[in-house]
């Protein structure tokens, strides 16, 4: 069995509940090295999930130059996500970067440059791939179960969940609000499970309706209005090149109760299926109509997704989510902001 020293970059939420906890239950994982802005927080992580003998680092070069350091975990603001993957493939590395994949189109591309040019495997992290139900419904849809699926929705639409720690709110760190957010996981999966990468075209509207609101009834606290520089909604339709369509909504405030996460709808010419409230399919036989609700155990996406990831790098084999497939998603983004700003459709290549 293959060992694998893997560092952590950037040490907050997202390291702790998902990284972190997820790949320190796996016995060919060791947990060596840590970094992140503040010191104190990559001490913690490190106290509670290092390896013996795990360093926590002053610099990220060290990190990067130590030939005994396998695999890095980026879990830092999207506008680093870029460098620091490049830096680390260009030492060596492979490495497991948080979603969206950067913040540019131009970003996004040169990573997978860099990851083709260096042999080092990259892959993003979109974990909603891997529940049961979205597992049991690719097999689905790979087997022909829908047939040719030529309408989908991408949900992921919050009531009154806007982030406001951190850098939540600012465009420049960020490089969007909800729909770089939230809406990358709901675009990701649409477009994974419908197995279809080949977009035409994109028409997108993004809004920041609430920033000036005093009352807000947010989950997580009233904002500053002078640092809100985000779109609390975004939606777009894309038109992919074989005809099909996807609608994807997201919003981290919206006057809805028509809420949901990294959910789907699928429609297509056999048969359809979504999993707003569970897994359904549903479609016609025998001459009638039927609705499947198949039932899974309580699963774990985190550490399923991790163990695909160390499979591959065990393997030599592409990592489940591809640095291709990151990067249409991010072309989408990108093309729905740009199409809100020019009130035109942008047409791919």
């Amino acid at each position: 069995m293959t060992q694998f020293n893997i560092a952590i970059i950037g040490c907050g939420n997202i390291a702790r509940t998902k990284h972190a906890l997820a790949l320190s239950k796996m016995e060919q994982v060791n947990l060596v090295g840590f970094f992140d802005v503040f010191k104190e927080t990559a001490q913690k992580l490190c106290d509670d999930f290092g390896a013996e003998g795990a360093v926590v680092y002053d610099n990220l070069d060290d990190i990067f130059k130590n030939q005994d350091i396998d695999v890095v975990h980026i879990c830092t603001p999207n506008n680093t996500h870029a460098e620091y993957s490049i830096a680390a493939m260009k030492h060596g590395k492979h490495v497991m970067c948080e979603k969206p994949m950067a913040t540019t189109v131009e970003d996004a591309q040169r990573m997978v440059e860099v990851s083709r040019e260096t042999g080092k495997t990259l892959s993003i992290s979109y974990q909603n791939r891997f529940t049961n139900e979205n597992l049991y419904l690719k097999k689905e849809i790979d087997a022909g179960r829908l047939g040719e699926i030529y309408f989908a929705k991408a949900h992921a639409v919050r009531r009154r969940i806007v982030p406001t720690w951190g850098s939540f709110l600012d465009k420049e760190v960020q490089g969007g609000g909800a729909l770089i957010d939230i809406g990358t996981h709901a675009l990701d999966l649409a477009l994974h499970l419908v197995g279809n990468y080949d977009v035409h075209s994109v028409n997108g509207v993004a809004y920041d309706k609430f920033k000036n609101q005093t009352e807000t009834g947010n989950m997580f606290g009233d904002w500053d209005a002078d640092k809100y520089t985000i779109d609390d909604s975004s939606f777009g339709f894309i038109r992919m090149k074989n005809g099909a369509t996807i609608f994807l909504e997201s919003s981290w405030a919206l006057n809805t109760l028509d809420v949901g996460e990294a959910q789907v709808t699928l429609c297509g010419d056999k048969a359809g299926a979504d999993n707003r409230n569970g897994l359904r399919i549903n479609g016609v036989r025998n001459d009638a109509l039927y609705v499947e609700e198949p039932s899974f155990y309580e699963d774990d996406c985190l550490a399923a997704e991790m163990k695909q990831w160390i499979s591959a790098l065990e393997n030599g084999t592409d990592a489940e989510v591809t640095p291709e497939q990151a990067l249409t998603v991010t072309k989408v983004l990108e093309a729905i902001y740009e199409s809100s700003e020019t009130k035109q459709p942008v047409i791919f290549d």
